[in-house]
């Protein structure tokens, strides 16, 4: 058996209360990101393995780590069995699936839905694990709450605290609650007992805004302020790296415009641009970076807009978009990795994956298409038509550590 600690991430493709929600896009990224990430900046993880049945959540780990390299380079997609991925499948189920066709000696348990983990959690775990007297840790977080037990006749009485001496909060002893985020175990232990904690089991301590685990929509935006209080000061540049940004391209509807049709009495096709996104245009064109619109339409009003912008590329009627973004990258003498691109539906994924691929900016709006929504590394907060645009060139100014 080698020394070797991985790190383990089961997420599955079949998630009922919130669908694929392991690649919802949370502060930017895939949920499931955020988990990777710990795993991948704590010292003593050897690899990384998301184990899956989707390959949508496949592509969209892989993408992650393929752009941002480094620790990211730890991290292998595997998959698991139906059976192991069905409703009623335990996660122990894949977790021995796992560890009976692998060598190593230490497992470490993650769960995706604990976006709040950092690496030093998990630091920590590893040191109490490695101590006198441990053969397993789990992650916990202290409460002092007043509970209370209801009996069948509907009485109530404390099961915690005195009615008649309520004490007072900072006086109070806590309890521990399990948070899910993490597990330490054994190989040995683990395929010998068919549980993710046995023997001498020692607890973690961690903060006690990670309480909350992302099983519910309402968890959701909870989790998702949490998280975006903390990287204000802690890694944003993990979210994007710094780029050598040349060139800014967009598709036009449902980026620039909301998508919609609209028609006057006279039969006159009209659309709805904001304004917003034409700062984004001049801001972008002040710092040196051109700017353009490839589409597959091909209208008066896109030609108008792009005048007025002052923009320097305008492809319309589009068939292929990838092959106009690299002839244009060939005239300005730049590859894919100097362009960022938004796009918002299925047209524009060729050109999102290789610009992404290339270490480029592939952006989109929050309401693109779902297969969009997982190719791209920056995903706006805005729809199309409502400053999402401005959101990326302000994105790209920052130097992508927004």
């Amino acid at each position: 058996m080698t020394g070797e600690t991985v790190a383990f991430i089961p997420v599955r493709g079949g998630s009922k209360s919130i669908p694929l929600k392991n690649i919802k896009p949370m502060c930017g990224r895939p949920l499931v990101f955020w988990t990777v990430r710990a795993c991948c900046l704590c010292d003593g993880i050897d690899g990384v393995f998301v184990c899956t049945d989707s390959e949508e959540i496949r592509d969209a780990v892989e993408a992650f780590c393929r752009e941002l390299g480094g620790p990211f380079r730890k991290v292998e997609v595997v998959g698991r069995s139906a059976e192991s991925a069905s409703d009623t499948a335990s996660t122990e189920s894949v977790m021995l699936e796992f560890a009976a066709g692998r060598d190593f000696a230490t497992m470490v348990l993650v769960q995706a839905t604990s976006p709040l983990l950092a690496a030093a959690d998990l630091g920590r775990g590893l040191a109490e694990y490695s101590g006198d007297g441990c053969d397993s840790v789990l992650s916990v977080v202290p409460q002092k709450r007043f509970c209370w037990e209801v009996s069948a006749d509907g009485t109530a009485r404390p099961s915690n605290y005195d009615v008649y001496a309520r004490p007072r909060r900072q006086e109070f002893e806590p309890y521990y609650v399990e948070n899910g985020a993490f597990y330490v175990t054994s190989r040995e232990a683990l395929l010998s007992t068919g549980n993710r904690v046995s023997g001498r089991i020692h607890a973690v301590e961690m903060p006690e805004d990670t309480f909350v685990e992302i099983d519910e929509p309402s968890d959701w935006p909870i989790v998702e302020g949490l998280l975006a209080r903390r990287l204000d000061s802690d890694g944003r540049d993990w979210v994007s790296p710094r780029r050598d940004i040349r060139l800014f391209l967009t598709d036009c509807d449902g980026c620039l415009t909301d998508g919609g049709m609209y028609y006057s009495e006279l039969g006159d096709e009209l659309k709805r641009f904001d304004t917003r996104d034409g700062m984004g245009f001049q801001l972008l064109n002040e710092a040196g970076i051109k700017t353009g619109i490839v589409t597959s339409e091909d209208r008066e009003l896109n030609r108008r807009r792009a005048e007025k912008l002052r923009l320097d590329y305008l492809v319309q009627g589009c068939s292929d978009k990838l092959s106009a973004v690299r002839a244009i990258c060939g005239e300005m003498g730049i590859t894919l990795a100097n362009v960022a691109y938004m796009g918002d539906d299925v047209n524009d994924l060729l050109v999102l994956r290789a610009v992404c691929e290339a270490g480029g900016i592939s952006a989109c709006t929050s309401d693109a298409d779902s297969s969009v929504l997982v190719v791209a590394n920056y995903i706006s907060k805005y729809t199309g038509g409502h400053g999402a645009v401005r959101d990326v060139c302000e994105h790209i100014l920052s130097g992508g550590l927004r």
